[in-house]
C-alpha cells in the first residue's frame, strides 16, 4: 500500500507524516503548488494545481498510490483557465461546480473524483488513531451550569451545519457570542480580542517540538501569564467544537491543538468541549498543561450528553 497525503496547512500533516515514518511507512506528500504544507524533510513529493488534476491522478497511479488521505486546512486556489490540460478538461464542469459549494460540498466532489479514479480515501484517524481522544473529562472538572451553554452551542452548530459553515462557537451564559467562519477556530478566538497581539504564532508552534512541555511551561510563566484578561465579554465563556451534521469526517474532521488551547486561555474561557469521535486532538500533553495552568477544563463529550 502506498499512501498519498494531500497535505494542507497546519500541524496535522506533519503529525501524520511523523506517525507513518515511525512505522516505517513513507507517504507521498502531495501539495497544491500555491499552498505548500509545513511537512519538512526529504520525502517523495508531488506538486499539483487544480488545472492539472487529471494529470495528477494519472501520476498517482503511475507512482503506485492506492490510498489517499486529505489532511490540514485547504484553501481554494485561483484558477487559470489557460493552464487546464487535456487530462483535466473532462473534469472541469465538476471541479467548477465543486468550487461554488460550501466546504463540505466541495470536498465531497473531490472524494468522488478520487474514488472514481480507483483510490481509497481514508481519514487521518485511520493513519493515527491516537488523534481521537477517548470520551471523558480529560482536564479539570465540569461546572454544574453547563446545560444552557451546551444547548445554545448545539442549536447554533445545527444552524451553521445547515448552511455548511463553521464547526465551533463560543458561548456564555446560554448565549452565543462568537461563531467560527471559514478562517477557522483560532481566528474566531482572536476576533474576540481584536486589539490584542497574541503570543502564539500563526502556526501550531509546538506540535512537533521535542521540548513542547518546556515551551508551554515558559509560556505559562512568562509575561503573558501576568496580563489581565483581554476580553471581558468572553471571560468565563465556553469553546464548543463539533462536526457539522452529516459532515464528511474522512477529509474534514475538526481539530483542536495547542494554539487553540492557548487562545482560549488568553481569553479567560473556563473550558473547552469537543465531541467524542468527531474532533481530533493534537498534542494532548501540551493542551493539558495549558488548560491546567489556567484552571480550565476539557471535556470530550459523547454527542448529546449532559453533565
Amino acid at each position: 500500500m502506498t499512501l498519498a497525503l494531500i497535505a494542507g496547512q497546519g500541524g496535522l500533516p506533519p503529525f501524520l507524516t511523523k506517525a507513518m515514518l515511525e512505522r516505517g511507512e513513507v507517504p507521498v506528500i502531495c501539495e497544491v503548488e500555491q499552498f505548500p504544507s509545513e511537512v519538512k524533510g526529504e520525502l517523495p513529493r508531488i506538486g499539483f494545481r487544480l488545472e492539472t488534476l487529471g494529470t495528477f491522478l494519472q501520476i498517482l497511479k503511475e507512482t503506485g498510490v492506492t490510498k489517499i488521505c486529505m489532511a490540514g486546512a485547504m484553501q481554494r486556489p485561483p484558477i487559470d483557465p489557460s493552464l487546464i490540460d487535456a487530462a483535466t478538461m473532462p473534469l472541469v464542469p465538476r471541479v467548477q461546480a465543486a468550487l461554488t459549494k460550501g466546504d463540505d460540498g466541495t470536498l465531497r466532489v473531490f472524494i468522488d473524483l478520487f474514488e472514481e479514479a480507483g483510490f481509497d480515501v481514508i481519514g487521518a484517524a485511520e493513519i493515527a488513531p491516537e488523534v481521537l481522544p477517548k470520551p471523558g473529562v480529560l482536564v479539570g472538572s465540569l461546572p454544574r451550569d453547563l446545560v444552557p451553554d451546551l444547548a445554545a452551542a448545539e442549536a447554533a452548530l445545527a444552524e451553521m451545519g445547515a448552511a455548511d459553515e463553521g464547526q465551533a462557537v463560543v458561548v456564555k451564559a446560554g448565549h452565543v457570542i462568537a461563531r467560527e467562519d471559514q478562517r477557522g477556530t483560532d481566528a474566531m478566538l482572536n476576533d474576540l480580542a481584536p486589539d490584542y497581539d497574541p503570543p502564539w504564532l500563526a502556526e501550531d508552534p509546538f506540535d512537533l517540538a521535542a521540548d513542547v512541555l518546556d515551551s508551554v511551561a515558559d509560556w505559562l510563566s512568562g509575561p503573558e501569564a501576568e496580563k489581565p484578561r483581554v476580553s471581558p465579554n468572553a471571560e468565563g465563556g465556553l469553546l464548543f467544537k463539533a462536526p457539522k451534521p452529516g459532515q464528511e469526517l474522512r477529509v474534514d474532521m475538526p481539530l483542536i491543538g495547542l494554539k487553540t488551547a492557548m487562545g482560549a486561555a488568553e481569553l479567560g474561557l473556563r473550558g473547552i468541549v469537543i465531541e467524542a469521535g468527531g474532533v481530533m486532538l493534537l498534542n494532548p500533553d501540551g493542551v493539558r498543561q495549558v488548560l491546567e495552568g489556567h484552571g480550565m477544563f476539557l471535556w470530550v463529550r459523547p454527542a448529546g450528553a449532559m453533565p
